[in-house]
């Protein structure tokens, strides 16, 4: 018995996965092309998806929103696992790599549920905000410039319904975030909003150690 999460070695890991992960092959193939890419660091683990797709389930999310494309793998995990009348406001800055999502999501035939916005996501929000849409969102998944993380966590507060559920990535920085160099920029951020979040009465709170941390909060 441990008191303490588990340190996965590499033959844990790939335990884990042969037991527990049903990732379509759809998703394989997009994991896969993006594996060649210069910043395939940036896409999600298997593993974390498959958890993100459970949670959609859990809560019978309908409208969702994401903050930060890339090529688009939890986009397509979420789009799977919403019913066939969900939606996915999906926002991102950079035009060029979610044209890789695009292939992926007609290929698994969820490319109209996923409505991608290319604009600065701070911008989207506040558009949606004023589109009268507070309120309306049922889950939101943050993962994009980490300095942004603050204001886009507002934001998401104000999207999401009673019960609506923000997942954020990268929350523990790959352990950066215990004693962070004081001109790493993002990992302070991310330190600064952890902080806010363990405090934050207007959630229910769970950082989760799978991927490079994902932090749950709950609307109240």
């Amino acid at each position: 018995m441990s008191n303490k999460t588990l340190n996965l070695t590499d033959k844990v890991y790939e335990y884990l996965l042969s037991v527990s992960l049903r990732e379509p092959e759809v998703l394989k193939e997009l994991r896969a092309e993006t594996a060649r890419m210069p910043g395939a660091q940036m896409q999600i683990a298997p593993e974390q998806g498959q958890f993100m797709a459970l949670l959609i389930e859990l809560i019978g999310a309908r409208k969702t929103l994401e903050i930060g494309v890339y090529t688009g793998y939890s986009s397509l995990v979420v789009a799977l696992a919403l019913p066939a009348d969900g939606s996915l406001v999906a926002c991102d800055i950079d035009a060029k790599a979610p044209q890789i999502a695009q292939k992926y999501w007609q290929k698994a035939g969820v490319v109209d549920k996923i409505e991608l916005r290319i604009a600065p996501a701070l911008q989207t929000l506040d558009k949606l905000i004023a589109e009268d849409k507070a309120g309306s969102f049922d889950f939101a998944f943050i993962d994009a410039d980490k300095e942004g993380y603050p204001n886009y966590y507002e934001r998401c507060l104000i999207l999401l319904r009673q019960g609506g559920l923000i997942a954020i990535d990268n929350t523990l920085r790959n352990g950066r975030v215990v004693a962070p160099a004081l001109d790493d920029k993002a990992t302070l951020a991310i330190c600064a909003l952890n902080e806010k979040l363990h405090h934050d009465e207007r959630v229910s709170l769970s950082m989760i150690p799978i991927g490079d941390g994902l932090t749950l909060a709950r609307k109240k």
